[in-house]
């Protein structure tokens, strides 16, 4: 079994332009900001949307055909999805709502709740078979939303922020448990998310979306230690310059260079971690080939750290700890020099 898309949408304004192939037992992740196209994207999987030029096909049959006029309504296809807030029938118990699938397959009723009570013990949601929705909490919810996906065997999952509407102690849980089951799934699954821990977690492969289009796709430790674009390197928490290389210099297109551990020709690429970069109230000697000044632009604490946002050539975004405010009496205007390894720097080709 296998996913395989080439397609573009084409709404109003927006443009989306879509090419993957996901295999059997693989999760992909959709990644990108609000207004990249994931969702329209996961509609046009779901067949809630059909393509304006090129194909989806699923396991050899085709869904969607622009060309061919070939269009596969949702309720022939053989997909489960779940939505961000879940969409439990509120006026039928859990056994009820993961029966629902089977039912409108045709499957008669004694067969239809037998398999809901196996799904049901699957997702550890057996005990409450007989309860409505509205007593569940939101993991409970979401184990049942998963249960009626999948209770009709479809061959492709549709994950929609699945996380979404969860706190952050139950969703480190449920995702948790999400990532167990999947990894027992045979068919294809697509995740959207804009949560970069569901997708480093979940998938097994990631492409990114911006403007409705691909900016990088590979394994979640590619996406994360060689980010290509500004919205990705926040997300994975690195600072990300753009640069030509000749050797070990690296001239940067902001400003300012650096130099690098790894020797490259050309336009580059370079990550660098918050907390690689270290600050000093004096000018520092030593080994450390990259030293430049910097002035404090902002403060933000995160936990037991604080991340200071620094200009200077480059501008940089540095991880210390509260201690080293204080001690280096950091505030907005104050002037520090600034020091990274080059062995710290990930340097690889733009």
């Amino acid at each position: 079994m296998s996913l395989h898309t080439e397609f573009a949408i084409h709404r109003d304004a927006f443009e989306l332009h879509l090419e993957i192939s996901v295999k059997a037992g693989h999760t992909l992740c959709l990644l990108g900001p609000n207004g990249a196209g994931k969702s329209t994207a996961l509609r046009t999987l779901a067949g809630l949307l059909s393509v304006s030029d090129g194909r989806l096909e699923l396991d050899g049959q085709t869904l969607d055909d622009a060309a061919r006029k070939t269009f596969v309504p949702p309720e022939r296809r053989p997909t489960g999805v779940v939505f961000q807030d879940y969409l439990l029938f509120g006026h039928l118990t859990v056994l009820e709502n993961v029966a629902f699938g089977p039912r409108a397959r045709g499957t008669n009723r004694h067969e239809a709740r037998r398999r809901a009570q196996a799904w049901l013990e699957h997702v550890g949601m057996h005990e409450y078979a007989q309860v409505k929705p509205a007593a569940l909490s939101g993991g409970q919810a979401q184990r049942v939303a998963l249960a009626r996906a999948l209770v009709t065997e479809p061959r492709l999952l549709l994950l929609d922020e699945p996380l979404a509407a969860l706190d952050a102690r139950t969703k480190m849980d449920v995702r948790t448990q999400l990532s167990r089951h999947l990894d027992d799934y045979a068919g294809v699954t697509i995740l959207v998310t804009h949560d970069p821990l569901d997708a480093m977690v979940l998938a097994d492969d990631i492409v990114v979306l911006e403007n409705g289009r691909v900016v990088q796709q590979g394994s979640p430790s590619e996406v994360g230690q060689r980010p290509r674009t500004d919205y990705v390197a926040e997300l994975v928490g690195l600072n990300l310059y753009r640069g030509r290389s000749c050797g070990t210099d690296v001239q940067l297109d902001s400003g300012g260079s650096l130099s690098s551990a790894v020797p490259h020709d050309g336009a580059v690429l370079l990550a660098v971690p918050p907390a690689a970069v270290s600050l000093h109230r004096d000018k520092p000697s030593g080994s450390q080939r990259n030293v430049w000044p910097v002035t404090v632009h902002g403060l933000e604490s995160r936990g037991e750290i604080a991340r200071v946002q620094l200009t200077g050539a480059p501008d940089v975004l540095v991880d210390v700890t509260h201690i080293a405010v204080r001690d280096l009496d950091m505030g907005p205007g104050t002037q520090l020099w600034a020091a990274l390894k080059a062995t710290e720097i990930r340097t690889y080709p733009a």
